[in-house]
């Protein structure tokens, strides 16, 4: 049997976005944006990591109803001018640890603004990075528009791409959904290893996990059904007893699940949430997007023509283990 059980698979990933809309009625809009804002050079990079001036624009993001914690934040001080005749619209992102508003601004293009704690385990300045590199490469994603680390937080503002997510595009058939994430997933494996800086090979990535095991980051209680009530040593245990012997690496996602990846009319037309890309085994991103085809559309018949439009045999094991894998991040 090349496919992994429906059990196995059902589990969507813990960083999916789930775009949820909602209004502030004390974030009005303005007339008068700045005309800046259409320009993706010319807000000032900002780094204040001696943490001198506290920023006082209350940037006010509301919550979906379910979350039970206040979204205030602060603008860095040095975007305050410039962003305030934005309304801000809160998103939720599951369980990242980073807080994103889709920022709107009358008569401008829409942008997204993320922000994260600066810590060991903060991810966002990689994605400012692969961000970048990406575009460079001819791919579509974001641009980065403006960054700023200020009062222990770092901040990205970015260009929101075109159209919807693969998960919440409900108007297009399983067969579109899985050729348009086949195809993007084909294209971006295709770019040159050498090319790509950014190293989540196994030996990086095993590192990584045992570091949030030991400092005690890894949420046992959201583990697979199979491995509930194990400690996080124990199932960092099992994987390193699982791990392959070999690795097909390409230049991966990371993190390739529907929610990741956008489409419009239709058509791919980029990659979001890009912090963990990187030179690793191919099944990084096939474990993850075969997972989530089952999560979206409820059943596993789906799986196998994902792989037959990508061009490669499932491998059950190799399957199971990113997937494993996947539970420390």
């Amino acid at each position: 049997m090349l496919l992994p059980c429906m059990r196995e698979l059902q589990r969507p990933s813990r960083r999916r976005p789930l775009w949820t809309a909602c209004s502030d009625s004390s974030i009005d809009p303005r007339a008068g944006v700045r005309s800046w804002f259409s320009a993706a050079t010319r807000l000032p990079e900002v780094r204040d990591n001696r943490h001198r001036h506290r920023p006082t624009l209350d940037l006010r993001m509301c919550m979906d109803e379910t979350e039970s914690t206040p979204g205030d934040m602060l603008l860095p001080q040095a975007w305050q001018q410039d962003l305030a005749d934005a309304r801000f619209e809160r998103q939720s992102i599951g369980v990242s640890r980073a807080d994103v508003a889709r920022v709107h601004r009358p008569g401008q293009a829409d942008a997204f603004l993320k922000s994260e704690v600066i810590d060991a385990f903060s991810e966002l300045g990689d994605e400012i990075a692969r961000l970048r590199w990406l575009q460079a490469q001819g791919q579509p994603a974001p641009t980065v528009m403006a960054t700023a680390e200020e009062a222990g937080r770092r901040w990205l503002l970015m260009s929101a791409l075109p159209g919807r997510d693969l998960a919440t595009s409900v108007d297009l058939p399983p067969q579109q959904v899985l050729a348009v994430l086949a195809d993007a997933l084909r294209g971006l494996h295709a770019l040159p290893v050498a090319a790509c800086p950014f190293d989540q090979r196994l030996a990086s990535r095993l590192h990584a996990a045992q570091a949030r095991v030991e400092a005690g980051v890894v949420d046992a209680d959201d583990f697979d059904d199979e491995r509930l009530g194990q400690s996080a040593q124990q199932v960092f245990v099992e994987l390193c007893a699982s791990r392959p012997a070999h690795e097909d690496r390409v230049v991966c996602h990371g993190d390739a699940c529907l929610p990741n990846l956008m489409v419009a009319d239709g058509r791919f037309s980029g990659f979001i949430d890009c912090g963990r890309l990187g030179v690793a085994d191919r099944y990084q991103d096939l474990a993850l997007a075969a997972r989530s085809l089952v999560h979206n559309f409820g059943d596993t018949r789906w799986v196998a023509p994902l792989f037959q439009r990508y061009g490669v045999i499932a491998d059950e094991r190799r399957l199971a283990f990113y997937r494993l894998l996947d539970e420390f991040f």
